[in-house]
């Protein structure tokens, strides 16, 4: 008999292991900061719920593609995104709605992270703000987005492409300082458009702007949170300006792939994506800005994040429904005005 308890007490040892063994979730996510995410994230969910995780990760056009492309057999079963990202898929029939019941952390969040694109088919998991930073040791200060174009930063002034993420952002806020709502931009492009002799560039990428300040080539730009304390440390007398339209930013959310087998599990692990444990041990790694409002840090290291109530409310997000059916004509207009 005690033999025969033993096997039995074994065989089911072994049914457990197999069992833990075989329940892999796969998510597809940006490709940048992965071993914070490890450590922080993936190894102790994994710890947790006696799982495996298989993480692929790219760029957002090459897995939106590779998404579409198997959408009659599903690769991946949780996909991290940008916005408007997410809403492409969504429209494209990609995603699942998410169960609100099952993600348990959704009322510690912001609320503009809770449905973000509607239908509930993405939440935020992370966002920042976008504004205009100044070198102090130039000029006194920022009050304005129509500043960029004043006489006092005439020539001392790089602005984002249009084909980055933070271009469409930036001219969404000069479309707001000029006192218009208008998606299609109009009066924005026409005011860069009119003053593009006086740009010492339309950069490509954020890193271009530390070395582009501390050179003395300018004095002003455009840039996101992510970027600012790099930019501090390499020019000291830069600053965060504040002006009185407010900041913009963005927003990358979490969706659940359409015909996903793991839906249940995908759930458990999006939720613990936004407990306060993760957002805060991230905040405190300087990889993601929290949307969880549980999160506590110090001065030092907000500096790095989009942190709290008060810049939280200060953001004026461009809509992704905007972004996808006028990005295209935002291009066009661009092209025609300011890349001559």
């Amino acid at each position: 008999m005690k033999t025969t308890l033993l096997t039995a007490a074994s065989l089911l040892a072994l049914t457990a292991a197999a069992e833990a063994q075989d329940k892999t979730l796969t998510i597809s996510v940006y490709g940048v900061s992965q071993d914070a995410y490890k450590e922080a994230l993936y190894a102790p969910f994994e710890a947790k719920c006696g799982c495996t995780l298989v993480i692929e990760s790219g760029n957002s056009s090459e897995r939106l593609a590779k998404l579409e492309a198997n959408a009659a057999t599903p690769l991946v079963d949780l996909i991290a995104f940008s916005d408007a990202n997410a809403l492409d898929a969504a429209r494209k029939d990609l995603l699942a709605a998410f169960d609100p019941a099952k993600l348990t952390n959704l009322g510690n969040i912001y609320d503009f992270a809770r449905d973000p694109i509607g239908g509930n088919l993405a939440v935020g998991y992370t966002f920042y703000g976008s504004s205009i930073v100044y070198d102090s040791a130039v000029i006194d200060g920022v009050d304005s987005w129509l500043d960029l174009f004043g006489d006092e930063l005439k020539g001392q002034v790089a602005l984002p492409n249009v084909s980055t993420t933070q271009g469409p952002i930036t001219l969404y806020m000069l479309e707001r300082a000029l006192g218009s709502e208008d998606p299609s931009l109009a009066k924005a492009i026409a005011l860069v458009g009119e003053n593009r002799e006086e740009i010492v560039t339309f950069y490509e990428k954020g890193s271009q702007i530390p070395q582009l300040m501390q050179q003395g080539e300018i004095a002003a730009s455009v840039i996101g949170r992510f970027g600012w304390a790099n930019l501090a440390k390499t020019v000291p007398t830069a600053r965060w300006a504040s002006p009185k339209e407010g900041q913009t930013g963005g927003m990358n959310v979490l969706a659940l792939v359409k015909g996903s087998g793991n839906a249940d599990l995908a759930h458990e692990f999006a939720d613990y994506w936004l407990s306060t444990e993760v957002q805060q041990k991230l905040a405190e790694m300087q990889v993601d800005s929290p949307v969880n409002t549980g999160v506590s840090v110090s001065d030092e290291i907000a500096e790095g994040l989009s942190y709290g109530e008060e810049m939280a409310s200060s953001i004026h997000f461009l809509p992704a429904e905007t972004q996808l059916e006028h990005r295209d004509a935002w291009l066009a207009a661009w092209n025609e005005q300011v890349a001559q």
